[in-house]
């Protein structure tokens, strides 16, 4: 019996896109809240709290990249193709957000407003567009003969255009609970009340998501309600009530890690939910990992040097939320 080679990269995409929506998540969602903060001081500790770590998330988007790239290339050409623009909309949103982080603190008082609203922007724009492209990735491509025959804009549909502001949404509950977990102080008592207003948005964004997607689109609702499927997803609604309800209590509670923590359950149930949605398929709603994947030799050859290179990601992440963990206080410095 031979090595499933694409099954392999499969779960290597999938892991490292979460790891990348889990990660600068959070950093995207600091940005997202900066219009609620107004002290000066408040948005130098939200900015400092992924400062040093902001970048090293980045590394998850490049993977994801180009490990379907390099796996899966027909996935890779018509998903470039479907969502050019919203995919570079997206990039130019990461890079105003890194150039502000950058440029903010250099910057004289006077002009700091600027670079804010860099952040702000920046921070909103690629949000939104992610959202967009998932949602377009959900609705599925038009594909022939292993090429896209779309239109330049079939990405921009209602749906889409709502799971934008729904991942903007989701965003900004893992900024607010990541700042729950890293602040202290009046900055942390705001974001304690930010948190329950935005945990009941999201959960009724989930509710819209979860009704609209079945209706419009009957080729999901087929795979949710066909076995073995059924059996898969039935335990993910209550989940996420469970998490959502621990949730509010536990920012009720003035819980400083919790909230966090449970944040990311919710994304990683939304997550799998996606998964048992569209799974095997890699280009929705037909084309599976295994029609768009690249010959064993080229797959094999890449897979050596992923899993040298993996541990040391995995590594230096790990380490550099070691060395800047705890909490931070206006006495820490960005330069």
């Amino acid at each position: 019996m031979g090595i499933d080679l694409a099954l392999i990269w499969a779960v290597i995409i999938i892991f490292g896109v979460m790891m990348y929506v889990v990660m600068d998540g959070f950093d995207l969602g600091i940005g997202i809240l900066f219009p609620f903060v107004q002290a000066e001081g408040d948005r130098d500790v939200m900015m400092n709290t992924v400062a040093p770590v902001w970048d090293g998330n980045e590394t998850w988007l490049v993977l994801g990249g180009a490990a379907l790239f390099g796996a899966f290339p027909m996935a890779y050409s018509v998903v470039l193709e479907a969502l050019y623009l919203p995919l570079i909309l997206m990039l130019v949103g990461l890079i105003f957000r890194g150039v502000a982080f950058e440029f903010r603190f250099k910057a004289r008082a006077h002009k700091r407003h600027i670079w804010d609203k860099a952040f702000i922007w920046g921070s909103l724009v690629a949000t939104f567009f992610q959202g967009v492209a998932l949602g377009a990735f959900i609705e599925g491509f038009k594909v022939v003969d292993r090429k896209f025959v779309g239109g330049t804009l079939d990405w921009l549909t209602p749906f889409t255009l709502f799971s934008g502001l729904g991942l903007i949404v989701a965003y900004a509950l893992l900024g607010c609970t990541w700042l729950i977990m890293k602040t202290e102080g009046p900055l942390q008592q705001k974001m304690h009340e930010v948190a329950r207003p935005l945990a009941l948005v999201l959960l009724a964004v989930i509710g819209v998501v979860s009704l609209w997607t079945p209706i419009a689109y009957p080729q999901i609702a087929d795979r949710w309600f066909s076995m073995p499927n059924l059996v898969w997803f039935m335990p993910v609604p209550l989940l996420v009530l469970v998490t959502f309800y621990q949730l509010l209590r536990a920012v009720q509670r003035r819980a400083h890690y919790l909230p966090f923590l449970l944040t990311l359950v919710l994304i990683f149930l939304g997550y799998s939910g996606l998964g048992i949605s569209l799974w095997p398929n890699i280009i929705p709603p037909s084309i599976s990992i295994w029609d768009a994947a690249a010959p064993p030799q080229s797959q094999g050859f890449m897979l050596v040097g992923t899993l040298f290179i993996l541990p040391f990601i995995l590594g230096y992440t790990f380490w550099s939320y070691y060395v800047f963990r705890g909490k931070v206080t206006h006495d820490d410095g960005y330069h």
